[in-house]
């Protein structure tokens, strides 16, 4: 049996590795902040109540990300969400990034999911594929089309090269 200091440092560390994270991929995809905490919350909660150990830290990134995007998935279906009044939640600065951030915002969640893992998270194209639960190519397609979409909405149709 493992003790409860052991228990403290692994949710420790857990949170350190893994919670800005999964609030930034929480709130890419439902855009609120409030939203994005709970999702977190359940994140978490069903991170320290599963009780199993994976097989490395790899893995452990992996499950994190699948399960928010899970439950993300899930707000969008819940019922409370199609009955609540919309308020505007702008976590983007007014500084050089927020136009690039603010494009990025306004592609579709799947894009959305693919650029922040990509170029936030570092993560290749076979790694946001087994995230993700997708084939490689479907990643590679909607890399591709999220850049496409993005150098059109930043550069309004033209290209300076």
């Amino acid at each position: 049996m493992k003790s409860s200091v052991d228990t403290d440092s692994r949710i420790q560390s857990c949170l350190t590795n893994y919670a800005d994270m999964v609030i930034r991929i929480a709130y890419q995809n439902v855009k609120s902040t409030a939203e994005a905490e709970d999702i977190a919350q359940e994140v978490f909660l069903k991170r320290f109540t599963l009780g199993t150990d994976f097989k490395s830290a790899e893995h452990e990134k992996a499950w994190m990300i699948r399960v928010t995007v899970n439950l993300c998935k899930d707000y969008f279906k819940s019922s409370w969400f199609r009955k609540r009044a919309v308020l505007d939640d702008n976590l983007l600065s007014h500084d050089k990034n927020s136009e690039v951030l603010d494009a990025v915002m306004r592609l579709p969640v799947k894009y959305r999911n693919v650029i922040y893992l990509h170029y936030y998270e570092d993560m290749s194209v076979a790694e946001i594929a087994s995230a993700l639960q997708q084939k490689e190519n479907t990643v590679s397609s909607w890399l591709h089309r999220a850049r496409k979409q993005l150098k059109v909405t930043l550069t309004g149709g033209f290209d300076d090269e």
